[in-house]
C-alpha cells in the first residue's frame, strides 16, 4: 500500500496546500480517524523543522517530541484537534487548536498547560463494577467511577500521565465553546440556545460573541472548552514549508 496521498484529496483540516505538489505523506493508523494529520506534515510544513521525511525520522529518534505526554517515533502518527506537543529539547509546546476554515492549527502554551489535554466525550457505556466508560473525540476511551454524571457533549480534561480526569465541563446554555469544523471553525463564544431537532436531524447551537456577530452551527461542531483556551499564547503560521515527502 501507498503511503503518499494526493494532495488535492487531503481533509480539509490538514494544513498543506494543495497545488505545490501532486503527493503528500498518507497518515498512519492511529486516532481521529480520517481528519488526523500526520505528524511529518506538522514537523516540516507547519513548523519548519525538517524539510524532509529523512529529518523528521532523525529528530523523532531522539525522542525529545511528545504527544499527550509520550514520546512518538512514528512521523505518520495522526496529530488532531486538542493533541498536545511537545518538544522538550526547543522547550516549545503546542494545544492543536482548529483554524480559519476547520484547518488545524499549533497554538502556543506554557509547559504546565502541557501537562493535561482535553476531550470531547462522544460515547458514554456503563461496564463491570458500576464505572463508566467515555469514549472520547480523537478515539480514546477512559474508564471512570460513575460519582458524577458525565454526558456527551461534556469536555473532560486528562492528565496525560496518570489519565485521570482533572476537570470537567458541562455542554450546556452559558458554556463557553468553540467550533471546530464548519464555516465557522476556530471562533470562540458563549452557548446562547440549543435548539433540539426533532429525529435524527443535529441539533442546533446558537452561540453568542462580544462583538454581538455570534454564529449558528450543529451541534457536532462545538466542543466546551474553558477561558484557559482563550489566553494562549499564540498560534504556529501554517504552511511553513513545502518540503520533500521521501
Amino acid at each position: 500500500m501507498s503511503n503518499h496521498q494526493k494532495r488535492l484529496s487531503v481533509p480539509n483540516s490538514w494544513p498543506v496546500e494543495r497545488k505545490t505538489a501532486t503527493f503528500t505523506v498518507k497518515a498512519g493508523a492511529g486516532p481521529h480517524g480520517e481528519s488526523g494529520v500526520p505528524l511529518l506534515i506538522v514537523l516540516r510544513d507547519v513548523l519548519g523543522y525538517a524539510d524532509n521525511r529523512k529529518e523528521a525520522r532523525y529528530a523523532l529518534n531522539e525522542d525529545n517530541v511528545l504527544i499527550n505526554g509520550k514520546a512518538v517515533s512514528d512521523e505518520e502518527r495522526p496529530v488532531g484537534m486538542f493533541d498536545i506537543l511537545a518538544f522538550t529539547e526547543r522547550e516549545e509546546y503546542y494545544r492543536v487548536f482548529p483554524g480559519e476554515g476547520g484547518r488545524l492549527a499549533l497554538t502556543a502554551i506554557e509547559a504546565d498547560a502541557a501537562e493535561s489535554k482535553l476531550g470531547k466525550i462522544v460515547t458514554k457505556t456503563h461496564v463491570d463494577g458500576g464505572r463508566v466508560q467515555l469514549g472520547l473525540h480523537d478515539g480514546e476511551t477512559l474508564i471512570v467511577e460513575d460519582d458524577q454524571t458525565y454526558d456527551g457533549g461534556d469536555s473532560i480534561v486528562v492528565d496525560n500521565e496518570s489519565s485521570e480526569v482533572i476537570a470537567h465541563f458541562e455542554y450546556e446554555e452559558g458554556a463557553l465553546v468553540t467550533a471546530v469544523d464548519g464555516a465557522h471553525a476556530g471562533e470562540i463564544g458563549t452557548i446562547d440556545e440549543i435548539q433540539v431537532t426533532p429525529g435524527s436531524a443535529q441539533n442546533n447551537v446558537i452561540v453568542s460573541q462580544d462583538d454581538d456577530a455570534g454564529f449558528e452551527t450543529v451541534e457536532e461542531y462545538v466542543v466546551v472548552i474553558d477561558e484557559n483556551f482563550t489566553g494562549d499564547a499564540g498560534t504556529a503560521s501554517e504552511n511553513a514549508s513545502e518540503g520533500d515527502d521521501e
